[in-house]
């Protein structure tokens, strides 16, 4: 039988506010353990929390960026689960009331579009964090991550595949970078996802038996866990078994999941609204000066550089996907008035050295690959020096003219110089010179591939050519 795999995502990213939801300690990530909390985001008796207003504009901006509706009144609610990471035995979320609703996100699918919809976008507070001792001792606990703000994005089942469930991260990931709403450092824990996975028979309506695999915390975890989770419902089905709902948890080394405690429903957290804190009302000037500040989007300026650089559709895709290396792209074009040349540098040998060296973030300026690109075009350098250079610069951050400065790169194009260089390399290369003269004209590739040699790649390819061709045709 042929099956379809049906994928909805629970998206949790921390905001990128300077202290915590409900009270003034730090969101810093890291520290000793429990110094970057206080009564009341570890729930002391007697304390109230205050709302910080950052977390709803943010969470605003965020919704406002994925094209959902910004309801004016919306609640906090208290989600009761006994947990030890959770000191007051209860989160503060959003239930029936979220602050955003009926979003969605176009992804881009093989040069296709598809719709994934956003059922909704709520605000809460994060937990601790457990530390197992590796002696399976026991388990300590550090509460400096407790209060920590959260949203939660909830999709539609929209998603088919591991791969639309890629795509659609990455697209969250850059919307909310965009936005500058969170960091999305899914290494530091603030980007992480819980799939919820049905399979059923291809054709069929009603959705099959779900399964939760909960705090994925990378892009390649999210996609393995997917198709090992699905070939599992599959295998079960085909054997005459059937799904339990469940939460999984998803060892990434193994590549495989274990069970964890059957799946809880939305009145077994006993939800209630929260007596200490009043209803979030949005006032829709407000709201305007939030949507004022929204940046433009990545789908926006890859359809901008496709139309005013004349790049092509996947380059302008890869380049707008992270807005750091937006910005840098056309601080350069405007540095360098050559577009073509800044997103061949940027998709080839940046993004190797990128991904080689695990470096986040361009270590040098525009300006300095600007500067590069006119050092080509004014002949100064060749474009086999220049990727020498580029390498140099990626690892020191030197400006260009100083790296060709220091190391003697510099074309050679004086022609004296270089008519003695010429003369002496068809002097030992008889046979070369001969076949070149018998009518085998590509022979004067390897001359010059010589001339290159002894030059050190520094010499004027157009000239050594001119002078190999005044020798041997004289």
């Amino acid at each position: 039988m042929e099956y379809e795999i049906v994928i909805g995502l629970e998206i949790h990213s921390e905001l990128a506010t300077k202290s915590k939801i409900y009270c003034s300690c730090t969101t810093e990530f890291g520290g000793i353990p429990n110094t970057h909390c206080c009564p009341v985001c570890t729930g002391m008796p007697g304390v109230l929390p205050v709302l910080n207003k950052n977390v709803v504009e943010y969470a605003a901006k965020a919704g406002l960026a994925m094209n959902c509706k910004i309801l004016d009144f919306s609640k906090q609610d208290r989600k009761n689960y006994f947990y030890p990471d959770l000191p007051k035995a209860y989160q503060v979320s959003q239930f029936d009331l979220p602050l955003c609703v009926k979003g969605y996100i176009d992804i881009d699918l093989n040069d296709k579009k598809k719709r994934v919809g956003i059922t909704r976008i709520h605000i809460e507070e994060d937990a601790g964090k457990l530390i197992h001792d590796e002696w399976e001792t026991g388990s300590l606990i550090d509460y400096n991550r407790c209060g920590v703000p959260l949203i939660e994005i909830v999709t539609e089942p929209d998603m088919r595949s591991a791969e639309d469930a890629r795509v659609f991260m990455e697209s969250v990931r850059s919307i909310l970078k965009y936005t500058e709403v969170s960091d999305c450092k899914m290494q530091e824990g603030s980007l992480r996802a819980d799939v919820n996975l049905s399979v059923r028979i291809a054709g069929e309506k009603e959705l099959g038996t779900r399964t939760e695999m909960k705090n994925l915390n990378s892009i390649r975890s999210i996609t393995r866990a997917i198709e090992s989770e699905a070939k599992r419902q599959i295998d079960i089905i085909e054997s005459g078994g059937s799904i339990e709902q469940e939460t999984r948890r998803w060892d990434d080394e193994k590549g495989l999941s274990y069970s964890m405690r059957s799946k809880e429903e939305a009145h077994d957290y006993r939800y209630f609204p929260e007596p200490d804190l009043a209803p979030v009302i949005i006032d829709a000037n407000w709201l305007d000066r939030i949507k004022s500040t929204l940046p433009e989007l990545p789908d926006e300026r890859k359809k901008r550089y496709i139309d005013q650089y004349k790049i092509p559709g996947y380059d302008a895709k890869i380049i707008t996907a992270s807005r750091e290396t937006a910005d840098f792209f056309e601080e350069a074009v405007g540095l360098s008035n050559n577009a073509k040349a800044v997103s061949n540098w940027i998709m080839g040998d940046l993004m190797n050295l990128m991904k080689n060296s695990e470096c986040e973030e361009i270590p040098f300026s525009p300006s300095h690959l600007a500067n590069l690109i006119k050092l080509i075009e004014n002949g100064v350098i060749s474009g086999k020096i220049a990727k020498t250079v580029f390498k140099k610069m990626f690892e020191t951050a030197d400006e260009p003219e100083r790296i060709v400065e220091r190391e003697g790169l510099k074309v050679v194009n004086d022609e004296g110089q270089l008519n003695n260089i010429v003369s002496a390399v068809v002097k030992s290369n008889p046979k070369s010179v001969e076949d070149y003269r018998n009518g085998k004209k590509k022979a004067i590739g390897f001359l010059v591939g010589q001339v290159m040699k002894e030059t050190k790649g520094k010499a004027d390819p157009q000239m050594v050519n001119k002078l190999l061709k005044d020798e041997l045709e004289s």
